[in-house]
């Protein structure tokens, strides 16, 4: 990367993403059912070798893989970053044989992860969770319930964060690796607005051990900061390349559709809100490149940027397709249009790993700090 243009072997690369997401993906994901986990794309995803770069690439690649796949097939896009963030943890926090024991399948598209932190009362203040791990001889008992949980009730295991007591807030919290088929641990789908799978976990007295904690005991919550400081430019990745599909076919839409005499990029009006629309696009793309540099050079602006770059992108996608359903008019709200797809997807990530109101939160504290500092 160069200054703020990529370089030519990147370009390269997100094009042929572009027309794999779109030749090879888009069919698989058309054939899936909503709210249920799609097993056939993820295979298609472990075979191109796409969810082994999760977790070998730097921050910036993620950004460009998962930017590339949503502008394709954002069903592509979700079902990678979600074994992304599933499985980071027994990345970063696992012990060898945990890592040998589900990564390769999860490389492959074989297992499916699921990063289990929201609870009914405890969203956007993660360090407000309640589910208890008591002690049980030299293990613990879970006890409670997660939801908003995606990739629940069908993946394969969990990352799952409970309260083991060593302090209050955000301290005594330990993130365990939990087996689906762990007993007294059930789940349900849940019916949203989004088409990936999510869903709510009960725990009834779920046993684990030692050797299921990831990381230490009490860390916790460190851990989930961290695959989150990851994945949080990635998020907004994930929006330009739905905004960026959105601008595209308003593009080709307003300088076809005759209207007036003309077409409708003759008029100022459509003219100027294009314009706007690419030049928020590309605004939020930047910042995002920016976040994931930061990131790759172990900058301790992390916290900020990937929070600047999760907030405008979000706002921006959701921005951009509303705009374009308006200029496309109705036909943007037929079921099975692109613009009608993109949506419905786009309202979430405005949501997850972070709301917008976290992250202006998180962008204050920062600077406030380095104020202080």
């Amino acid at each position: 990367m160069t200054g703020f243009a990529l370089e030519a072997e990147d370009e390269q690369w997100c094009g042929r993403l572009r027309a794999l997401s779109t030749e090879r993906l888009r069919p698989l994901a058309e054939k899936g059912e909503a709210g249920r986990v799609n097993r056939p794309l993820l295979a298609a995803l472990g075979e191109e070798g796409l969810l082994e770069r999760v977790f070998t690439s730097g921050a910036l690649h993620l950004c460009l893989l998962r930017e590339s796949l949503a502008y394709g097939c954002t069903e592509a896009e979700t079902a990678l970053a979600l074994q992304g963030l599933g499985a980071h943890p027994v990345l970063s926090a696992g012990s060898p044989a945990q890592r040998e024991r589900w990564l390769p399948g999860v490389r492959e598209g074989r297992l499916v992860a699921a990063f289990a932190l929201s609870e009914p009362g405890a969203g956007s203040d993660a360090a407000a969770l309640t589910l208890a791990a008591e002690r049980d001889g030299e293990g613990w008992r879970l006890r409670g319930e997660k939801r908003w949980i995606s990739n629940a009730p069908e993946a394969d295991f969990y990352t799952v964060f409970a309260r083991t007591g060593e302090g209050s807030g955000s301290r005594g919290i330990t993130a365990f690796l939990v087996p689906a088929d762990r007993p007294g641990l059930t789940g349900e789908a849940l019916e949203m607005l989004s088409p990936h799978p999510i869903g709510a976990l009960a725990f009834d007295g779920v046993p684990v051990g030692p050797q299921d904690v990831l990381g230490e005991p009490g860390r916790g919550f460190r851990v989930a900061m961290d695959t989150l400081d990851r994945f949080r430019p990635s998020v907004g990745a994930f929006a330009v390349g739905m905004a960026r599909a959105a601008l595209d076919a308003t593009l080709a839409h307003t300088a076809g559709r005759a209207a007036f005499g003309g077409v409708l990029a003759d008029l100022q009006a459509v003219a100027h809100r294009v314009a706007e629309m690419a030049t928020r696009v590309e605004a939020a793309r930047l910042l995002v490149y920016a976040a994931a540099g930061a990131y790759d050079s172990g900058s301790p602006e992390v916290p900020r940027r990937a929070a600047m770059a999760k907030l405008l992108a979000t706002e921006t996608a959701q921005y951009v397709v509303d705009h374009a359903v308006q200029l496309h008019g109705a036909v943007a709200l037929q079921r099975g249009h692109l613009l009608e797809h993109l949506y419905r997807e786009v309202r979430a990530p405005r949501i997850y790993e972070g709301a917008s109101e976290v992250q202006r939160t998180i962008i204050a504290k920062e600077l406030y700090r380095e104020v202080a500092g």
